[in-house]
């Protein structure tokens, strides 16, 4: 079976005529485009209809991008219906884009330095944060994902300044 990432979370009904308001997790709205597939613990939804909710003061999320969405689904038509989906995790299947980082792929990489390929740790989490994503290393180091210069099969190569390890 495919591994699913969690792309988002239906917070509550919209209206009368089953649509839902979505926390989307996630930058990449083709995650939400009419006709995808999302998977919940109910079973898989498929989007009917989508839309950026606009609202008045958004909500500041440090280190966490989240969008608001309307959404309907395929055999979801009232309230009720809708009502049934609160609080459902919504998943789906990764994005294959080689040029994107992905947290799934940097947690339990190996990490070295450029040039030389030192082994300075394995990374252990992502840590977000406003000014740049955070590589936790199994040494407690924090390393910024800008450092990074490389990353494939379970191997990430940073080019850290220097300092960065010393304490």
């Amino acid at each position: 079976m495919t591994r699913l990432l969690e792309v988002g979370q239906i917070t509550r009904p919209h209206g009368l005529k089953g649509e839902v308001a979505v926390k989307l997790t996630t930058d990449r709205t083709e995650r939400v485009a009419v006709g995808a597939q999302l998977i919940t613990d109910a079973g898989p939804l498929t989007v009917a209809t989508a839309r950026r909710e606009q609202r008045k003061g958004q909500q500041r999320h440090i280190g966490l991008f989240v969008q608001h969405w309307v959404l309907s689904f395929e055999g979801y038509s009232t309230r009720e219906a809708a009502e049934a989906l609160r609080g459902l995790t919504l998943r789906a299947e990764p994005i294959e884009d080689p040029d994107e980082l992905w947290v799934d792929d940097l947690v339990g990489a190996t990490v070295v330095l450029v040039g030389n390929g030192e082994r300075v740790g394995t990374c252990v989490a992502v840590v977000a944060n406003p000014a740049s994503d955070l590589l936790e290393l199994d040494s407690g180091a924090l390393v910024p994902v800008v450092f990074v210069v490389d990353h494939d099969a379970g191997r990430v190569v940073i080019d850290p300044p220097d300092g960065l390890f010393d304490l």
